[in-house]
């Protein structure tokens, strides 16, 4: 009799599933909803971007940001939070999603392997998002809770590059998948350490580094953006080309 081998997909979020900062979507509404004032989302919007900017493991940038994250969610109820969290899916991100990146994971649903995102952002943004999509689930930063309200503190660590290996790694032994015949997507060299823990490594709108190590290991590459780039390119010339067709056609005298 022969056994299943459970297999699973790992997608990183921002720039690989959602084009921009799902953090960054989650500050912006609740800046827009009044959480806090423009001085408090300027820092952590600064403090975003350098982190993205430097693309970099120092730990000082990475504690940077970690801080705050944790000072911007601090204090609020967890309820309310998760609410507002449901407008700016609708709002930000459903809008922002890459088309061609649900197309594989749910390729991948309909092969029976479980998708899961694994990202540095909230992990409750991040479970709403692989709940709004169908997906089996999400890994990301946990916030500590207490009495119903986020502290403003982690629970553990953020989960970026190596922390994503370990976090893939733990869920393995959990769910009884064998790693060498998992799938895992990222846009970011940040990334190779969760992409090397699996057999199935790809890249998906990579950055310059991520690009080179896929060509040379011969990884496939997903490019999304080239795409989009064409399609609003070449879009407007066909429906001009089909416009022209009909014009020039000669119409069939009636009879």
């Amino acid at each position: 009799m022969s056994l299943t081998v459970r297999r699973a997909a790992f997608f990183d979020v921002d720039n690989t599933l959602v084009r921009g900062s799902t953090i960054y979507f989650l500050g912006r509404g609740m800046y827009q909803r009044g959480f806090f004032t423009k001085s408090d989302i300027s820092r952590f919007v600064l403090a975003n971007l350098r982190f993205r900017l430097t693309g970099t493991e120092k730990q000082d940038e990475i504690n940077r940001f970690q801080k705050s994250a944790q000072d911007f969610i601090g204090g609020h109820n967890v309820s309310d939070i998760r609410a507002v969290a449901q407008d700016i899916y609708d709002e930000y991100v459903s809008p922002s999603l890459w088309e061609g990146t649900i197309e594989i994971a749910q390729a991948h649903l309909n092969d029976g392997v479980e998708v899961w995102l694994v990202t540095a952002a909230p992990e409750d943004m991040a479970t709403l998002i692989a709940e709004r999509l169908g997906f089996t689930g999400a890994l990301g930063s946990k916030a500590a809770i207490v009495d119903g309200h986020y502290t403003g503190a982690m629970n553990g660590p953020l989960l970026h590059g190596k922390e994503k290996a370990i976090a893939i790694q733990e869920i393995a032994k959990e769910r009884g998948f064998i790693l060498a015949d998992c799938f895992g997507y990222s846009d970011s060299h940040n990334d190779l350490p969760l992409l090397q823990t699996v057999g199935h490594p790809s890249a998906i709108n990579p950055d310059a580094k991520l690009r080179i190590r896929a060509l040379k290991e011969h990884w496939p590459i997903h490019d999304f953006r080239r795409m989009r780039f064409l399609n609003r390119l070449l879009g407007p010339l066909v429906s001009r080309a089909a416009w022209l067709g009909t014009r020039l056609t000669p119409r069939r005298k009636s009879r």
